[in-house]
């Protein structure tokens, strides 16, 4: 009996998730999340437009609750509005996105819709994308088209458990197309990945006894110049009044020859 109800509440939430995507397909819907609490049912509704999922006053808002009481005997459900940050790493929008224009432009013009998307998917920082068409594209018969860029892991517990996949269908003139989207997005870190940090040049400090050496060395320098200067000092000051005198006798003797030729040229 209990595993009836687990699948019985399984299967109401997948109805309820079914119907999200339909009436919000043009709100940019991306998934829907429903919470057990003790008050009630916690739907939180995942798209890129909220202000059209909330609609004017909260309109929209009470027309879901009231569905969701009528339809699935919800006793309490609460809305509430999840944005997504980035939309093209989001693999329910961008398979949302993809079957969207599958309806309007067809199946013809399927290899630009796919190209197109990985290349959005790429610009906005994946680090691998995978998109897989499967259907009768271009022909009457079923084939699969795969469109795909970057690194993505295809085997291993990073490509069940980490990578994040989509799967979504549209009904066209020629019949049912599916389409499965993976995506490795950056936040992923892979085991095999190695950084590689610069060593830094540590400056060796040097040793204790050698800047003694280099102080003792520095300190008898000085000394040597100090006592050089101070045995100058006195050769000089015994060299300038040496100087001095024989300025003054040479003078002296010019004065003296002049002062005699004054005399004979008076005498004559």
């Amino acid at each position: 009996m209990i595993e009836r109800q687990f699948v019985s509440q399984k299967i109401k939430e997948f109805q309820i998730k079914e119907y999200m995507s339909k009436v919000l397909a043009k709100a940019g819907y991306s998934h829907t999340e429903i919470h057990r609490t003790p008050l009630g049912e916690k739907v939180v509704i995942f798209t890129t437009r909220p202000g059209l999922v909330v609609g004017k006053k909260g309109d929209n808002i009470k027309r879901l609750t009231m569905y969701l009481k009528k339809k699935y005997k919800l006793e309490n459900p609460q809305i509430e509005i999840g944005e997504v940050t980035n939309p093209m790493l989001d693999v329910h929008y961008v398979a949302d996105r993809i079957a969207y224009s599958l309806e309007r432009f067809g199946s013809k013009r399927f290899k630009s819709v796919g190209y197109k998307v990985l290349q959005d998917v790429m610009n906005a920082g994946a680090i691998g994308a995978e998109v897989v068409l499967s259907g009768k594209i271009p022909s009457a018969r079923a084939r699969s088209w795969r469109f795909s860029a970057g690194y993505l892991k295809k085997s291993g517990d990073i490509a069940e458990n980490k990578i994040k996949k989509s799967i979504a269908a549209v009904n066209l003139k020629s019949g049912t197309i599916g389409i499965k989207v993976s995506i490795m997005t950056p936040d992923i870190v892979l085991p095999d990945k190695l950084l590689v940090h610069e060593q830094k040049k540590e400056l060796k400090q040097p040793e204790p006894e050698i800047e003694k050496a280099k102080a003792i060395t520095t300190d008898d320098s000085k000394k040597e110049v100090v006592e050089e200067a101070k045995e100058e000092k006195p050769e000089k000051e015994k060299a300038e009044p040496k100087a001095k005198k024989a300025m003054k006798t040479t003078k002296i003797k010019e004065k003296d020859g002049a002062d005699k030729k004054k005399r004979t040229e008076k005498h004559e």
